[in-house]
């Protein structure tokens, strides 16, 4: 699926080369946190097959939040840069919330500025988050039927568990959304059709936690040793479940080429403001 969005996605630059616009995307990177140097690696790796043009900018470990700030604006004045990538984590002392903020919400291709979340609860989707999106194809692609399926969410962060109940509640899913603190777990993915598992507890799921026949989604990413693992005991649960995502190889790939898509998106619109 990641790889017919990434050739939808070149198709997409093609014709706006034809326009004469190359889309660009810009990401942020402070600091040195080599999980975070080989995320953005991939970025722009995929971004170089679809023909966006990328960069990085980075700033040092010790950043004051305005230095970060004003970078970010640096980058919303430049009409060669279409989308802004934060990437997260950033070093303590450093407001993530204030950075998201400053990004432009036409250019925020992660969809988290509170203008396109507020987009996104009204049910008038703009830029949201890529995972959720992801999430979202993979079940259309698959003809899963969203209205009135019965949805469980495990994790509430603002990455993924919140965007992704607006995104089902968009589309008339039935949604729970549980946490850490939610009573006998079991209770509730038991009535998933629609399982999505985000809260970075490795093997969390066990197989008599899913009903038989579910779409598992795990999004977890947690390392055992030297072994990389999700939140769901794959082996088990792929024996009940009628179509789940492996870690890694799921939905990471996914993600990545959401991200690609937006890019383009925003390229579009900006590209028809002109």
């Amino acid at each position: 699926m990641a790889a017919e969005v990434e050739t939808e996605t070149a198709q997409r630059v093609k014709r706006l080369e034809r326009k004469g616009i190359v889309p660009g995307l810009a990401t942020v990177l402070v600091g040195e946190n080599p999980a975070s140097q080989m995320y953005i690696r991939l970025k722009h790796s995929a971004c170089n097959r679809v023909g966006i043009r990328s960069e990085n900018v980075v700033l040092p470990e010790r950043s004051s939040e305005e230095d970060l700030i004003e970078r970010i604006m640096e980058l919303n004045g430049r009409a060669d840069v279409n989308g802004i990538l934060l990437q997260l984590p950033l070093p303590g002392g450093l407001s993530p919330q204030r950075a998201m903020m400053s990004i432009l919400p036409e250019k925020d291709v992660d969809g988290f500025h509170p203008v396109n979340m507020g987009a996104l609860l009204l049910g008038a989707e703009r830029l949201v988050p890529c995972t959720p999106r992801g999430i979202i194809y993979a079940l259309e692609r698959l003809g899963k039927k969203l209205e009135g399926a019965e949805a469980v969410i495990v994790g509430h962060s603002n990455v993924v568990g919140k965007p992704l109940a607006a995104m089902l509640l968009n589309r008339n899913a039935t949604v729970q959304v549980c946490h850490v603190f939610t009573r006998d777990l079991a209770e509730h993915t038991r009535d998933a059709e629609i399982l999505v598992v985000a809260a970075g507890v490795p093997a969390l799921i066990k197989k008599d936690m899913v009903r038989p026949g579910a779409v598992v989604f795990d999004v977890g990413i947690n390392r055992v040793g030297d072994r990389t693992v999700g939140d769901v005991d794959f082996e088990a649960v792929k024996d009940v479940a009628s179509a789940i995502t492996p870690v890694p190889g799921g939905v990471g790939p996914l993600t990545v080429a959401m991200l690609l898509s937006q890019t383009v998106s925003a390229a579009e619109s900006q590209a028809a403001l002109i």
